[in-house]
């Protein structure tokens, strides 16, 4: 079942659970996620980065579009970091069903016009619209783009933001970063802003950077108001320990011999998520 991402995460919202939002870069990560997901019964974003997108090509999404209107459970297929208008337009040409244009860099009113523009597009075609508000952290070389350092989010300037570009969905920076946390470092959300921003606005919120933090942290910002968090490093880090180990095996040439327990070690992942978040069962309401 094919959503975009307001319909999907206003049953979230509602419901209180949180729904993940795996990034993609192969078609046996994309078979991991959607059957984690009908396992779990439970919905599902399929998140492709810009610089994923020209790795797979746009006949990916094509496959991707295709399995997901053949899932038994929903899914949004959604363009994660999208950085200008270009990316944007070619990611709804694609069939995209949600974007997200990432103007959190540049100052408040040039982010506000930036999203407006996309916004006024997008949602006319009835593809929902994310920005961000403050800075995500980038953890190391293979993570996916962010500040050196974690700018937070401004609680004042989030309704401002919202009202003006009618965004769908607002990623907010409260402590997280993109990739792998390592062991001398402790990541810590400031669910005090996020109580905050929750009182001043009623679309979903979005968590950048969500491996690694303390289970009990996430679960507080799923019941606080967060509805979609991003999940990259956990489930691929998974995958590739076990391809690793499958790979020691020097006979082994067949993908059909050497992906299959990778992929069962990613759903491992994906299944702790789907726990972690209440989504699990949640397929169930739409």
């Amino acid at each position: 079942m094919l959503l975009n991402m307001r319909d999907l995460l206003a049953v979230a919202r509602a419901n209180q659970f949180a729904v993940p939002a795996y990034n993609i870069s192969s078609n046996m990560l994309l078979t991991g996620a959607v059957e984690a997901a009908e396992a779990a019964d439970a919905p599902v974003i399929i998140a492709i980065h810009p610089d994923e997108l020209a790795f797979v090509g746009t006949a990916f999404v094509a496959m991707a579009l295709e399995m997901a209107h053949e899932a038994s459970v929903p899914v949004v297929i959604h363009l994660d970091h999208g950085s200008s208008l270009e990316q944007v337009m070619g990611a709804i040409r694609a069939g995209f069903t949600s974007v997200m244009i990432d103007k959190s860099m540049l100052p408040l009113e040039e982010n506000i016009a930036a999203c407006r523009q996309v916004t006024e597009l997008a949602q006319a075609v009835d593809v929902s619209v994310e920005g961000e508000l403050g800075t995500i952290g980038e953890l190391d070389e293979e993570a996916e783009a962010g500040a050196d350092e974690v700018v937070f989010v401004n609680p004042d300037e989030v309704k401002r933001f919202v009202d003006a570009t009618q965004v769908d969905t607002l990623a907010v920076a409260i402590g997280t970063s993109h990739g792998l946390y390592p062991k001398d470092m402790k990541p810590e959300i400031r669910l005090d802003l996020l109580r905050d921003i929750s009182a001043t606005v009623d679309i979903p919120l979005v968590l950048h950077g969500g491996s690694g933090n303390p289970d009990a942290e996430i679960a507080q910002a799923v019941a606080l108001g967060i509805c979609k968090i991003n999940i990259s490093a956990d489930m691929k880090s998974a995958f590739y320990l076990k391809a690793r180990e499958v790979l020691n095996n020097p006979i082994l040439r067949e993908p059909s011999s050497i992906y299959p327990p990778c992929i069962d070690a990613m759903k491992v992942v994906c299944r702790q998520k789907f726990d972690l978040f209440s989504t699990t069962g949640k397929a169930a309401l739409y």
